[in-house]
């Protein structure tokens, strides 16, 4: 008789440093954990990471991204309050109008030495990572 085993695996989230007109794109969250984040969300099943933040940056802030690259993972089990999360980063160009929806309640476009206090999950240590890899 083959034993069932409850498996507790991390959710696959994706986030993206969107750069529009020279400043970094945030979001302010309407939904918990509270706080300016960047644009990202949950992997759905069937769908690439890429297809992923491509989506979530449309429902959240309604822009298409150029330059998608691969920045980093991240995947401390402690990065998102909610559960155990790894995060695949990316970085692009936002184009289009800023339009936010969905988990988003407001936006904002900041310098990468002036972001703000409150911010949700560990992307100011992502931010703070990718300051200096532009060194």
């Amino acid at each position: 008789m083959k034993k069932k085993f409850k498996i507790k695996q991390p959710f696959l989230a994706v986030d993206c440093i969107i750069n529009y007109n020279n400043k970094i794109l945030l979001i302010e969250r309407k939904n918990y954990p509270f706080g300016w984040a960047l644009v990202g969300g949950f992997v759905e099943y069937g769908e690439t990471t890429e297809q992923a933040i491509r989506r979530e940056v449309k429902e959240e802030v309604g822009l298409r991204l150029k330059n998608l690259k691969l920045f980093n993972v991240y995947s401390h089990p402690k990065r998102d309050p909610r559960a155990h999360c790894v995060s695949i980063v990316y970085t692009a160009l936002g184009v289009g109008k800023i339009k936010v929806s969905s988990d988003a309640k407001n936006y904002g476009l900041f310098e990468l030495d002036k972001l703000p206090s409150k911010m949700a999950f560990d992307h100011k240590k992502i931010l703070n990572d990718y300051l200096k890899s532009l060194k």
